[in-house]
């Protein structure tokens, strides 16, 4: 039987790549693109163990999967940043140039 492309390994390997590259989208972009990989690259591996001889491009499933596991951790840690700033500072503060510009003075002091 002739070998065959793992489905979805070429997108697996382009998501895994768009979800680091689009993390500092306030985390949410790449964290969408990061779980997606994620799934399609689990179901692509499930499928390549069930026969690894008919299917090829497995590295491009595991580089993808690899790529989305740290897009995922960046548009996390990203988020958590966003969140503890309009915590901080608050969204009055953050949408008021002025106001954040007397708060960000007084924080360092001058």
């Amino acid at each position: 039987m002739e070998q065959q492309k793992l489905p979805n390994a070429t997108l697996i390997l382009v998501f895994g790549i768009l979800s680091i590259v689009t993390c500092c989208c306030y985390g949410v972009i790449g964290l969408i693109f990061g779980i997606v990989s994620l799934v399609l690259a689990n179901k692509a591996i499930a499928l390549y163990k069930a026969n690894p001889e008919l299917y090829t491009d497995a590295s491009n499933v595991k580089t993808g999967r690899i790529l989305a596991i740290i897009g995922i951790v960046l548009s996390v840690l990203a988020l958590i940043y966003y969140i503890g700033i309009i915590a901080y500072f608050g969204m009055d503060t953050i949408q008021d140039q002025q106001l954040m510009q007397e708060k960000l003075e007084e924080l360092l002091g001058q």
